[in-house]
């Protein structure tokens, strides 16, 4: 038991380290806002993308691909946010409910997967896949319910087809892609340390520029949606998908990719997004505080039954 336990911590630890430090940078003065902004822009745009891409294009796809896998995210995906959506007519108001939709199921499915993965397997695993599945139906979802959210019932079809738009050049995507065609390439891949390089960068520097995001005011500014929406992201989601997905015969990397599908904190996109489409932001926030601070427990011991049950 005591081996499951400090395989568990070797995964979520030196992730929470990390965000830890970037708080206390940002607290220091050492990380100030243009610079943590522009590590988030770096890391999504350039590193995150480049790391799926040098996955991809070294190993050979043929072996882990899974349309029933990628099937499965997006169907699980989907179910949470028929849930949320549900759950979120017991707030009176209604510009609250699109914001605890969305943060209620959006993960930080790149970041967060590719770190635990990483730090489990060595590789990212079956993150990629997974990212496909979901994140695509994330993005996608968030600006539909934002957008109604705001118009009483009218979208905005110029902001759908931008929505939609972004989905496809989302660089993370791109990368993926680029990837799957590399692999199917047999010749060797140029420049490959140069690629190693760029690709270490991404997780160390993504969870650092997160942790000099917090302001851990913002997640008791509406402790109902922000409360719920925890649960749902952290616990109620997990707990519904993750036996499901035992029960289909899914084990090791594929499991731990849809733990953090499931389980991870909400992304800061979430409340990017929000504000941008004219909410308060508020709810959002909180939620995204809030699961990050806790997702340190939840995940470790989500991890270390896992663990226990033999099942990755």
């Amino acid at each position: 038991m005591l081996d499951n336990l400090i395989f568990c911590l070797n995964a979520t630890v030196p992730i929470f380290l990390l965000m830890v430090l970037g708080y206390i940078f940002k607290k220091t003065n050492i990380f100030n806002e243009p610079l943590t902004k522009g590590i988030n822009s770096f890391v999504f745009k350039i590193a995150l993308p480049v790391l799926v891409y040098k996955e991809l294009a070294t190993s050979d796809v043929s072996e882990y691909w899974d349309t029933g896998f990628i099937i499965f995210c997006f169907l699980a995906t989907m179910a949470s946010i028929l849930i949320a959506a549900v759950f979120s007519k017991i707030f009176k108001d209604k510009e609250i409910r699109p914001e605890f939709i969305q943060s209620s199921y959006r993960s930080s499915a790149a970041l967060l997967g590719v770190g635990i993965a990483t730090n489990l397997y060595g590789d990212a695993g079956m993150t990629p896949l997974m990212i496909i599945g979901a994140v695509p139906l994330y993005n996608v979802v968030a600006v539909l319910l934002l957008t109604l959210g705001k118009n009483k019932g009218g979208i905005d079809k110029k902001l759908v087809k931008k929505t939609l738009v972004g989905v496809i050049t989302n660089p993370i995507i791109i990368g993926i892609v680029l990837g799957l065609i590399r692999a199917m390439i047999p010749v060797p891949i140029l420049l490959p340390k140069t690629l190693e390089s760029v690709s270490n960068l991404a997780t160390p520097l993504g969870l650092m520029a997160l942790g000099a995001s917090f302001d851990f005011k913002e997640a008791i500014g509406k402790i109902g949606p922000t409360a719920l929406a925890t649960a749902f992201k952290l616990v109620i989601f997990t707990a519904i998908f993750i036996p499901l997905a035992i029960f289909m015969g899914y084990r090791g990397q594929s499991l731990i990719a849809i733990l953090i599908m499931t389980g991870s904190p909400t992304t800061v996109s979430s409340f990017v997004m929000a504000k941008s489409m004219g909410y308060n932001g508020t709810v959002s926030a909180g939620i995204v505080m809030l699961t990050t601070l806790l997702s340190a427990f939840t995940l470790t011991v989500w991890l270390f039954m896992l663990k226990s049950l033999g099942v990755i």
